[in-house]
């Protein structure tokens, strides 16, 4: 038992575990957020258009209320997150893509030769002895 809990302990405390977590709890706040934004302001805009409170669209059938504009307020709720989502992994991309190219610049421009200080010659970074004046480096 003693076994299985540190296994779970180790799993949960791993970074990527931790990422996801916050990554929920960001999700779930950012979708309260998205949530009001279509149904406190786009909905109401909506509403203006078609003389009526956007929320409320009921179609009536054999005593079952079908309410599309509750469906509709979703579907907009999925594509402005999925839109805003999108933003987000966009950008990230962007950042590590920048990132990369700084590497990829750093190791590029790290010398391979240097020069002895006795007889000035280039010779390679890694060596000890100089190949021309057989000088100690």
């Amino acid at each position: 038992m003693k076994k299985f809990l540190a296994e779970f302990r180790e799993f949960t405390l791993r970074g990527n575990v931790m990422d996801l977590a916050v990554g929920v709890i960001i999700g779930g706040a950012f979708q309260n957020i998205v949530k009001s934004l279509t149904g406190d302001i786009i909905s109401p805009i909506i509403g203006l258009f078609a003389k009526t409170d956007f929320s409320n669209l009921v179609i009536k059938l054999w005593d079952v209320e079908i309410k599309y504009g509750a469906f509709i307020t979703a579907v907009i709720n999925f594509i402005i997150m999925a839109f805003i989502i999108f933003l987000l992994v966009k950008g990230v991309n962007k950042l590590a893509s920048i990132a990369h190219r700084k590497e990829e610049i750093e190791e590029e421009a790290a010398p391979t030769t240097k020069k002895c200080p006795y007889c000035m010659s280039e010779i390679a970074i890694e060596a000890t002895k100089c190949p021309h004046c057989t000088s100690d480096l």
